[in-house]
């Protein structure tokens, strides 16, 4: 008895002082780099993360979607510029069509890439908000002084 009354309330109190990690954000060049304690996380870190938090979830699939998005247009964008000035490098005839379009798809994802860096500040900021606020409000136990047949004990209701 007297150790199960001793595993429970270490228990508790490693679980009342256990905080997860914040995470941090380091500006880099191109971008934003984010790290929880020392390693640097990939977006599919941040979704999984912050799966438990249903706001900073939201934003950071949002970020997600954006973040692929920009990655095709200007992936595709830079290859229909590099195409052309190739050709033209190469002494060939050049299709400044493709390299304007190229121009095009590039200028549209400058945008959603930005967008992509602001939710995931916002959704970051949240998580870790969430993290600082006192999470012991949530959990509020009862003790009961209780007796069966020929014991006496205590009883959490949680």
């Amino acid at each position: 008895m007297k150790r199960i009354v001793l595993t429970l309330a270490f228990t508790l109190v490693v679980l009342s002082f256990c905080n997860a990690q914040e995470i941090e954000v380091e500006k880099v060049f191109g971008g934003y780099k984010y790290t929880q304690a020392g390693e640097v996380m990939t977006m599919r870190d941040l979704v999984k993360t912050m799966e438990s938090h249903t706001q900073a979830f939201e934003l950071v699939k949002k970020a997600r979607t954006n973040n692929t998005l920009a990655t095709v247009l200007g992936g595709a964008g830079g290859a229909f510029v590099g195409f052309p000035l190739g050709q033209a490098m190469g002494g060939g005839d050049a299709n400044w069509t493709l390299a304007g379009i190229g121009v095009g798809l590039v200028a549209v994802s400058i945008p959603l890439s930005s967008g992509t860096n602001k939710n995931l500040q916002q959704a970051v900021e949240l998580y870790n908000a969430s993290l600082s606020a006192p999470s012991s409000y949530h959990f509020n136990p009862k003790f009961e002084l209780t007796a069966v047949e020929n014991r006496i004990g205590i009883v959490m209701i949680f």
